[in-house]
């Protein structure tokens, strides 16, 4: 933690993190300094990234790679050392694509997670309402065993019509579908928190663009990527922004700062 005592957690997609370190990513990361980097997507194996640099930073690295290769996975990077660390749902049809990693705090339990897209047809977006309901089902029990939980990941869904460049046409699009919506709707109802509309009741601010169109350029984006806070951790939410500079990937980094 910095020296006034706030804990920095970011939360980044990077589409490949191989891609991004080529871009630049470890400097970024020197600069901004969090005390934990949760990243999603990085569509590699712990072999295959030479991390030295940033254990020399002082961070400790937890994977949770996906079965295939090349696809999917998560990874905890934390300057802290975790009282405990849990690989995974332990549910085989999530875990074997690597979805998850949860890191157990004095203060707090932090999920690392990559909720799956539907935006390849029909049987993904079937597996993505069916981890949905699971999910939900399992923090449930979780909130009962651990800290206060912080989620921060990849959501791959945007939950108002203030979340999304175009609402009115991506009314029935994978990300947008008012059943996700509906998801989003119970999620924050259930005791967790959205710090950036906490902060910020009114902002238009986004986390992911498509690489079409020029869209970043435009800023025609979506904000699917969040921190969830448990409401016993609401008050301690000091600031939570959106890193649009960092362009190591199609989406940015989710920056929240808790003072404790």
């Amino acid at each position: 933690m910095t020296k006034t005592n706030r804990m920095k957690i970011v939360s980044y997609n990077l589409n490949g993190i191989r891609a991004a370190m080529r871009k630049g990513l470890e400097e970024w990361i020197a600069e901004e300094g969090p005390d934990i980097l949760c990243i999603q997507e990085t569509k590699a194996q712990p072999e295959d990234v030479d991390l030295s640099s940033l254990r020399a930073m002082g961070y400790h690295a937890f994977w949770h790679s996906a079965e295939k290769k090349g696809y999917s996975g998560v990874l905890t990077l934390t300057k802290l050392q975790p009282k405990n660390v849990v690989i995974g749902m332990d549910i085989e049809e999530y875990d074997r694509e690597g979805r998850v990693i949860r890191t157990d705090f004095e203060n707090f339990s932090l999920l690392n997670c990559y909720f799956p897209s539907g935006t390849t047809g029909d049987e993904r977006q079937a597996v993505k309402m069916r981890f949905l309901d699971d999910f939900y089902e399992w923090i449930g029990g979780l909130k009962e065993e651990v800290p206060p939980l912080i989620i921060a990941g990849d959501y791959n869904i945007a939950n108002t019509a203030m979340d999304i460049h175009d609402p009115v046409r991506n009314k029935n699009t994978s990300g947008f579908k008012p059943e996700e919506r509906e998801w989003m709707d119970k999620w924050f109802d259930s005791g967790f928190s959205d710090p950036f509309r906490i902060l910020y009741p009114e902002k238009i601010e986004y986390s992911w663009w498509s690489y079409r169109a020029a869209a970043r350029a435009r800023n025609k984006g979506w904000r699917i990527d969040y921190i969830s806070v448990d409401n016993n951790l609401r008050e301690k939410v000091r600031e939570l922004r959106h890193s649009n500079e960092a362009v190591h990937s199609d989406h940015c980094p989710v920056v929240l700062e808790l003072g404790f």
